[in-house]
């Protein structure tokens, strides 16, 4: 053993090991052409949802300075809160659902990060080449032919990264008005920061951090063990088929040799986008996106072993023991997604597309005009339609109550909340004191039929 001779002042130690670039290597299977179609339809949905208009509006957009949530043609408004906390649960119920039947698949296949991370590896393997040639080239010494291609990645990853950025902004602010003013600098300098950010934040997460984010930022790789169980579907190497492990020549008689069925090939390696090895068993860090799988697959078919030494399986059915992939946990998730779901379903289609809020004036409880007593409020009306309407008010509930303004025929715009002063007004011989209970009713002057209801209270002071 020897001994540190170095002064004590000057030594240094280090608490941090910088992470080692992965580079991850193209694999062409089921789960991988099936991993790339979820990124397509995903960014298909992304970059093309803004620039679809439907009835002339923006088919979806978060219109927040109006208030207005328009989704596949349906509008919200912040009265429906009670809707968007019913999809947060559903979203919620959804990942423990899927996480306790098949492991992460919203990590391998729809996660943001995954989706935009194969788009940038994508570009770095156009722009650079295949695993091993970027490996020399980040390698090599710098030249005209590094800084070319380096310059090249770059200009894609920041072009791509801007227009990310511009299009997220664009759910919030109708993008064929943003991409005009941006290109004019005369967007706001809201929507210029946020382009901004998103964009840089694309750039970092998907071009730099990629299996950072994964292993050291995303919470979900934490909790996810508390949904798992020895029954559920996870990405295994089979260790009692594969060990010992080592290579051999293809016709060799692997029995002979002591040997099991991996030739520690390190495929599996250089195709995991996170860096791990899989025969280490299974760790937080997989994002269970079976690239493992489709490589090992075809290097089973190429040395004449049967398909399967990584595959989906469980804990249990490697250790030989009954496997329950449908078990009560599963119906429990699922019987409370349905509910979620059908709730959901009936709120969505048993709302009221007019609504109406009858708010007391908050400068005058009452007032006298004569022989009458007067009520002030206000009338809050929401048009959900995308047509205007007409409206007439009465009352009922006290004798001889009448409507004083709004009188007649109005009308509301669609898709707008419109405030519209009420007076209600009854003869102070013909009431007692106290809070009296009336009904608002907004009619259809046509028809007569009522459209939509609100009870308020009429107040009389005592004599």
């Amino acid at each position: 053993m020897t001994e540190n001779t170095q002064p004590a002042a000057t030594q240094e130690i280090s608490l941090y090991v910088k992470a080692p670039k992965v580079y991850p290597r193209e694999t062409d299977g089921r789960f991988s052409r099936l991993r790339v179609l979820a990124g397509w339809v995903l960014l298909g949905l992304f970059y093309a949802l803004p620039w679809i208009n439907l009835n002339g509006t923006q088919i979806v957009l978060f219109d927040l300075p109006a208030r207005q949530f328009h989704i596949f043609g349906l509008t919200f408004w912040p009265q429906d809160f009670v809707m968007l906390a019913l999809l947060l649960a559903i979203a919620a119920m959804s990942l423990f659902f899927f996480t306790a039947l098949a492991g992460r698949l919203w990590c391998g296949y729809a996660c943001p990060q995954t989706v935009w991370t194969e788009v940038f590896l994508w570009m770095e393997r156009t722009v650079e080449g295949p695993r091993n040639k970027r490996i020399k080239l980040d390698a090599a010494p710098w030249s005209l032919e590094k800084l070319r291609k380096k310059f090249t990645k770059q200009f894609l990853y920041i072009t791509f990264s801007i227009w990310t950025g511009v299009t997220f902004v664009g759910f919030f602010t109708p993008i064929r008005e943003l991409v005009p003013a941006m290109w004019s600098l005369e967007a706001g300098g809201w929507e210029m920061f946020w382009a901004a950010f998103y964009g840089f934040a694309t750039y970092g997460n998907a071009g730099y951090l990629r299996e950072q984010v994964c292993k050291y930022m995303c919470p979900y790789a934490r909790f996810q063990s508390a949904m798992f169980d020895d029954d559920s579907l996870v990405i295994s190497y089979d260790t009692a088929r594969g060990e010992p492990r080592g290579g051999r020549k293809r016709n060799a008689d692997k029995d002979a040799l002591g040997l099991g069925d991996c030739i520690d090939c390190m495929g599996c390696v250089q195709v995991c986008p996170t860096g791990i090895d899989i025969r280490d068993g299974l760790q937080i860090e997989c994002i269970a996106c079976a690239a493992c799988i489709d490589v090992c697959d075809e290097v089973m078919d190429k040395v004449g072993y049967p398909r399967g030494l990584i595959r989906y399986t469980t804990e249990n059915a490697l250790t030989g023991k009954p496997t329950r992939i449908l078990r009560p946990r599963i119906f429990i998730y699922l019987l409370v997604l349905t509910g979620l779901s059908i709730l959901f379903g009936l709120l969505l289609t048993g709302r009221a597309m007019v609504d109406v809020d009858v708010l007391r004036d908050r400068t005058a409880l009452y007032r006298m005009a004569g022989p009458e007593i007067e009520n002030p409020y206000q009338l809050k009306i929401t048009n959900r339609t995308e047509a205007a309407i007409d409206l007439v008010v009465t009352v009922s509930g006290l004798d001889r109550l009448r409507v004083v303004s709004p009188a007649g025929i109005f009308q509301i715009e669609p898709g707008l909340v419109a405030n519209r002063p009420l007076t209600l007004a009854a003869p102070l011989n013909r009431v007692g004191p106290g809070m009296h209970e009336v009904e608002v009713v907004l009619s259809n002057p046509e028809t007569g039929e009522p459209i939509v209801r609100e009870e308020t209270r009429f107040y009389v002071p005592g004599r």
